[in-house]
């Protein structure tokens, strides 16, 4: 059964976005009376039927709803430095969502190649993510923010932060304690400024390494995703 994301709902009635509208449609081709499954982001499936084959605004009426119970035991958020290759970012988020993480949090650094990402595009790349790999829940994208401004935010679980500097560090694996949220902080491809890792690690952060190789940002940021969805998973 044909998947799609929905935000915008009254009562039983559901109205997909522009951009779902058209793929079901005008791409998937169907019609009135066809039955889809919808997705809310949040942990719901339901079985609709369309009533409005609108290419610009399809409207369908929902008939049974399925709550999953099975949620992942830990919470994740990733803050993480944009690349300058903007499709290498869009890869990391896709790929983070088809592992399995909560939040993603684009920090700007002093050594940031990239000051400045547009969102729209990447809300689009984490629904067909999460329609894809099947996940039930949509991870949230925050708004970028500066490096300090992340530091400064509360946060009640382990805080992390990997980095190439010398200086002793723990393996990211032992640093991760089953079911816990979790922060990691991931820098941008000059690595963090010493002067952001002193800050971080007076704010109470542990740092850790990714092993001997010398990680691209977005694939230190796969590696993190999946090396906590296994810690949890065993």
């Amino acid at each position: 059964m044909n998947s799609f994301y929905f935000s915008i709902y009254s009562g039983n009635s559901v109205q997909l976005s522009s951009e779902e509208s058209k793929h079901c449609i005008k791409v998937l081709r169907l019609r009135k009376g066809d039955h889809v499954q919808l997705l809310n982001g949040k942990g719901s499936s339901f079985e609709a039927v369309i009533q409005i084959a609108d290419a610009k605004s399809c409207i369908l009426e929902i008939e049974k709803e399925v709550k999953f119970s099975n949620y992942r035991s830990y919470h994740l958020t990733i803050a993480i430095a944009p690349t300058k290759n903007m499709d290498r970012f869009e890869w990391f988020t896709e790929k983070a969502t088809e592992i399995g993480i909560d939040r993603i949090v684009p920090i700007i650094c002093r050594h940031s190649e990239r000051k400045e990402i547009k969102t729209d595009r990447l809300e689009k790349i984490l629904v067909s993510a999460m329609k894809q790999s099947g996940q039930k829940y949509l991870p949230e994208l925050t708004s970028q923010m500066s490096f300090k401004e992340l530091i400064a935010q509360p946060f009640d679980g382990v805080k992390l932060i990997a980095h190439c500097a010398f200086g002793e560090k723990t393996t990211l694996k032992n640093s991760i304690t089953a079911g816990k949220k979790i922060l990691l902080l991931i820098g941008p491809e000059g690595d963090f400024d010493p002067s952001e890792i002193k800050f971080a690690l007076e704010n109470g952060f542990i740092p850790v390494t990714m092993g001997d190789s010398r990680l691209r940002t977005e694939t230190a940021g796969i590696v993190a995703c999946q090396t906590v969805y296994l810690v949890n998973e065993i």
